[in-house]
């Protein structure tokens, strides 16, 4: 009997807390697994956390406020490319329920359409 990867039940963990919200669908892009509303990605899991695009403002907040927020620099992406976006890890993936604000920011944010 095969037993599921560390990536598959941390990704399971994930799902359960971002695709309950409402007009959220999970994809594929270049590797990750994103999150996406109104066909815009707004979350991804990216190694041991998830990222997240808000406010450039919000995402300096965190990183000075939270020791497990970091920046998210998937693949080669300088920080510049990505400063709408902040990654949280989390070692138990079941803890990202503690930032459903957070994300539920996230997804406001995009939806609205700023960039």
């Amino acid at each position: 009997m095969a037993t599921d990867s560390p990536e598959t039940t941390r990704k399971a963990s994930i799902d359960a807390v971002v695709l309950k919200l409402p007009g959220v669908v999970a994809k594929k892009l270049n590797k990750l697994d994103a999150y996406f509303v109104n066909d815009r990605m707004f979350a991804c899991i990216n190694g041991a956390g998830l990222g997240l695009r808000l406010p450039v403002a919000t995402v300096t907040e965190l990183q000075f406020s939270r020791s497990d927020v970091v920046s998210f620099q998937p693949g080669n992406l300088s920080a510049g490319a990505t400063r709408e976006w902040v990654q949280i890890n989390r070692p138990d993936a079941a803890d990202y329920e503690k930032d459903l604000e957070l994300i539920r920011a996230s997804l406001d944010f995009v939806k609205a359409g700023r960039r």
